[in-house]
């Protein structure tokens, strides 16, 4: 009977639970996020249940996949991303307004999905916990609705104002930048005014979508919900149940900032525990590097093809020049290349990083590219084009491991002055040494601490314990509008009264003078 029982609580106490991954975004990058989760999740021994658009060809036995690869064909991003047309101002991804009406077809792509139907009709299905991506949307809440259980957000960017709304506040934009902005803290006067404006216009953003997005939550939700015998939450209310946000950011790179117990910082997740080998072609060019390797990558959604065809050839001549070697992901094939110039329509992007023979990395500043090149010390040349990559860019800079090039005419002669700048100055590795000390200075890998805050939420049944009274404060009273109130009476009050005093005795002064 002893052992029984001692064999009894072993098994409880490694019991895998049963997760549900929610990353419906086609790209390769966002995929890249969620894979994080899975992988991580599935090295614990957990179960998990994938909601994705980009597939795994061999899926471990413990993961089961759910198939949103048609989302691809609702939001091409290959054609709405153009290098061309941000050079010529034709397209502005900064509008939040724009991306997030792509977000709510994409939204209802995915819960119109037949694959993603059968899996909120099934009576069996069950989940300990529900982890999905926040962007721009917070329809997806509507899974741990439906599963009646916890509900963990994860955003793929760095703290700002519309992740933290949900959480707890938002941090103050006289000091904190907008994750859109083009600026970085400190701020002089005009910059501070500018932040302030941001700050309200994303409010307006929060009112303006409320209404659409609780049509597309109530019309997926509630009849699964109903069907279930589970009371049905608005999403007015559901949104703000989120256990956790899961934040791709951390104090060595991004904004330090003071966050709610429940915002956890764990950017680099994605990146596994060993880097993986080289192809044998691409090896062999790195090996032979005599001067060093420049790789050159624009991330997986903007895609290299679109940059009009002079900066093509210029890229070209100016690369011909030089001593070292450049490894550019490239979607087309060339001829007559130079010699020190090769192109790849794909590269294992950590692995070429992480080759002692890379000395510079050129990048369009995305979170991921930048966590990578940290997590080696390789330092950057960055060319942001949309996103968070302005404010990433400017970190870098300020870090003094980047410089920062803008897509403008004289792109390319910029770029060239770049990078013989940073391949002869070595204070700027220097400095991406320091910041990756600080980036691996940790008590565990970002991936274990994802695991644990996971399996925290779902043994402590949502982690009530971890939320923030100020969601459940009214506006009023957080910001003693209340007291100001009362204030602004008493005064008035007493200004009445002193004024009906001096009536009064203005009055006695009268009858004492006609007398």
């Amino acid at each position: 009977m002893f052992k029984c029982f001692v064999f009894v609580l072993f098994l409880d106490m490694v019991s895998a639970h049963k997760i549900l991954v929610v990353f419906p975004v086609p790209s390769t990058s966002h995929a890249i996020l969620g894979a994080g989760y899975v992988r991580s999740l599935l090295e614990a021994g957990h179960e998990v249940t994938y909601l994705t658009s980009v597939l795994y060809d061999k899926p471990h036995p413990k993961l089961q996949q759910v198939d949103v690869s048609h989302n691809f064909d609702v939001i091409a991003f290959n054609d709405v991303l153009s290098v061309e047309k941000m050079m010529t101002k034709e397209l502005d991804m900064q509008d939040l307004f724009t991306f997030s009406d792509l977000m709510f077809d994409l939204v209802i792509a995915t819960l119109r999905n037949p694959n993603v139907v059968k899996l909120l009709e099934d009576p069996n299905e069950k989940y300990d916990v529900v982890v999905t991506e926040w962007l721009y949307t917070e329809v997806y809440s509507g899974f741990a609705l439906v599963f009646d259980c916890p509900l963990i957000w994860s955003s793929s960017m760095d703290a700002h104002s519309m992740v933290l709304w949900l959480m707890d506040e938002a941090p103050n934009p006289a000091y904190t930048a907008d994750h859109l902005s083009h600026e970085n803290e400190p701020f002089q006067f005009w910059t501070r005014v500018s932040q302030l404006w941001i700050y309200l216009s994303r409010i307006y953003l929060k009112w303006w979508t409320e209404s659409k997005q609780s049509i597309i939550y109530e019309n997926a939700f509630r009849p699964f919900a109903e069907r279930k015998g589970i009371a049905f939450v608005p999403l007015s209310k559901m949104k703000y149940t989120g256990a956790l946000m899961l934040g791709n950011s951390h104090a060595s790179f991004t904004q330090s900032l003071k966050l709610p117990e429940n915002y956890k910082s764990i950017l680099g997740y994605h990146i596994p525990k060993e880097i993986k080998a080289l192809p044998e072609d691409v090896q062999k060019i790195m090996d032979d590097a005599k001067h060093g390797v420049i790789y050159f990558s624009m991330g997986s959604m903007m895609k290299s093809a679109s940059f009009p065809a002079t900066l093509k050839r210029d890229l070209i001549k100016m690369f011909a020049g030089l001593r070292e070697t450049v490894l550019w992901k490239f979607e087309e094939e060339f001829t007559d290349l130079p010699k020190n110039v090769h192109v790849f329509k794909w590269l294992p992007q950590l692995s070429v990083l992480g080759h002692p023979n890379c000395k510079l990395f050129i990048t369009h500043a995305g979170i991921l590219s930048i966590s990578e090149a940290i997590h080696v010390g390789v330092p950057i040349i960055s060319v942001p084009m949309y996103g968070d990559q302005f404010l990433n860019a400017h970190r870098a800079v300020q870090k003094g491991f980047s410089r920062r090039i803008l897509l403008e005419m004289n792109f390319v002669q910029q770029l060239q002055e770049a990078i013989e700048d940073m391949t002869s100055d070595p204070s700027y590795r220097k400095n991406m040494k320091e910041v990756a000390v600080a980036f691996h200075h940790r008590p565990v890998s970002p991936g274990a601490e994802l695991v644990h805050w996971v399996e925290h939420v779902i043994v402590t049944r949502g982690a009530p314990h971890l939320r923030s009274k100020a969601l459940r404060m009214p506006f009023y009273q957080k910001y003693y509008l209340d007291l100001a109130v009362l204030v602004i009476l008493c005064i008035s009050m007493l200004g009445f009264a002193l004024k009906l005093l001096r009536n009064m005795r203005g009055k006695v002064d009268v009858k004492k003078k006609t007398k």
